[in-house]
């Protein structure tokens, strides 16, 4: 009697209409949205990385201490990191006789990345490594540029608003601390002298 062979049984063929096609269906929306996310965050994460690394160079190495103006000098240099690249765009584009524009998109993005980051800087203020703590500027410095230790970079926001103000606040209030320094000096003096009347009388 010949064998008979045995195979795989076949798949059963899913109806489209049933649970199963479904949740099928629910299935691969999730791992989809699930991998956009995490592409999503390894792409925030690497130009978060960039970034940092990028103001990371911008330190003194004998700078311990940067005040707020300090952090806003910086964030202008940072702001100002296309020129060169734009300047390249328009002397390309410049060339007579070349017909349309090239590196178009590459120059949009950057103007509009620009424009955002100013934005942000002029108004709710521009996100930075907190280089103006003592502390997280130190660990700042000892970062390697490993993304995993990332969360251990505080961050603050700093705005250009009232900078100006501020330091001229400080100085009239250093101006009048000296004032009231000079006075305080002026009223021991007449304290001195009277005590050394009331001794000769």
């Amino acid at each position: 009697m010949p064998k008979t062979q045995k195979g795989k049984p076949a798949e059963k063929v899913v109806h489209p209409y049933s649970r199963k096609a479904a949740y099928l269906a629910r299935e691969e929306i999730r791992l989809k949205r699930k991998e956009k996310q995490k592409n999503d965050k390894a792409t925030r994460l690497s130009s978060i990385g960039e970034k940092l690394l990028w103001f990371q160079s911008q330190l003194d190495p004998t700078k311990m201490v940067y005040t707020r103006k300090d952090a806003c000098d910086i964030i202008e240099k940072y702001l100002h990191r296309f020129d060169s690249e734009l300047e390249q765009i328009e002397l390309m584009n410049g060339i007579k006789g070349r017909q349309g524009r090239l590196h178009g998109a590459r120059e949009a993005i950057i103007k509009h990345t620009i424009e955002r980051e100013r934005a942000q800087y002029e108004s709710i203020g521009f996100e930075i490594p907190d280089i103006i703590n003592a502390k997280h500027l130190k660990t700042f410095r000892e970062w390697t540029g490993d993304l995993k230790k990332l969360p251990n970079i505080k961050l603050r926001k700093v705005s250009n608003k009232g900078v100006d103000i501020k330091n001229e606040e400080e100085e009239k209030n250093k101006g009048g601390e000296e004032g009231e320094d000079d006075k305080d000096d002026e009223d021991d003096e007449q304290v001195d002298e009277m005590a050394l009347m009331s001794d000769l009388y």
